[in-house]
């Protein structure tokens, strides 16, 4: 499978702080990839790594087979939707997308005209005076309307109402099935990943926890319910995932192939926000159990 982004043991040192350590990390192309993780987990510095805004202090990274930013073509390959959809206030809509025209090679004027309108974004108006939910459509035409092969996108409707979120969501959906872009969207909302991500990460502490298709990752997942159980008395072929007890009962998420036949068990589905929560927040007294399994 061809990759979007691969990294090896790759870190980005701030002084004596690190913001990204021992990532290891592998996003296939042609997907729409739901990044997912805490606070902290090096999310926002990994995708600054692929943008080619920052360079490694250790290990490597490539993005479409080549080194980030490392030539004006490979920049062209690659768009970028960040946050704070980064624009200058003081520019009107059209002259945003004349600055875009001027700096990328592969820039598509017919389409970034069509979402423009689409959107009814006003050229005359400056950017500064948009509602969020226009920033962030015009922010996402002039990264669609470089025409990348790569689009990367960190946290952009984390500050948009629920009707903008929608919007930009249906939007990016549009664009991928239109384009067949590859899509990076990393996002603490899981529920928006849902919607709109076929693969999924969850990035914990710069390392990955979880990685794969979002119908496989659903299909192979179970929360075990039932009487208290010790989790090295589970079977070999079910890696726990996390542990919860009450003084008779245990319950488990688990990650298995094989059919769950054990009659004690009650078995039940897991949604993907479950799925999420159960890779990023264990209890530490069920910590040492899981990595155990995870060996």
């Amino acid at each position: 499978m061809t990759s979007a982004l691969q990294a090896q043991a790759l870190g980005k040192r701030y002084g004596k702080r690190w913001a990204l350590s021992d990532c290891t990390i592998d996003i296939p192309a042609g997907h729409v990839v739901g990044l997912v993780g805490p606070n902290g987990a090096g999310k926002t510095t990994l995708l600054k790594l692929a943008g080619g805004q920052l360079q490694p202090t250790t290990g490597g990274i490539t993005v479409l087979g080549e080194r980030p930013g490392s030539t004006p073509a490979q920049l062209a390959r690659v768009g970028f939707v960040a946050q704070d959809t980064p624009l200058y206030a003081a520019l009107t809509v059209a002259e945003h997308l004349r600055l875009g025209a001027r700096l990328n090679p592969r820039w598509d004027a017919a389409l970034a005209r069509e979402r423009i309108t689409q959107f009814g974004l006003d050229p005359a108006h400056r950017a500064g005076k948009l509602s969020g939910g226009q920033r962030a459509q015009l922010a996402l035409t002039l990264g669609l309307a470089k025409r990348p092969e790569l689009l990367i996108t960190d946290e952009p409707v984390a500050s948009l109402d629920p009707l903008a979120r929608r919007d930009f969501l249906q939007g990016l959906t549009e664009a991928v099935i239109t384009h067949e872009l590859s899509v990076v969207l990393s996002s603490h909302l899981v529920s928006d990943l849902e919607k709109v991500s076929n693969y999924l990460i969850v990035l914990v502490d710069s390392r990955v926890r979880m990685a794969g298709k979002v119908d496989r990752l659903l299909a192979t997942h179970h929360r075990l319910t039932g009487p208290r159980r010790d989790p090295v008395r589970l079977p070999a072929d079910q890696r726990v995932i996390s542990v919860s007890h009450t003084d008779r009962q245990s319950t488990f998420v688990v990650r298995t192939e094989a059919p769950i036949h054990d009659p004690a068990w009650t078995v039940s589905r897991l949604s993907l926000e479950d799925l999420v929560l159960a890779y990023m927040e264990k209890p530490a007294e069920n910590r040492r159990a899981a990595v155990e399994v995870q060996r």
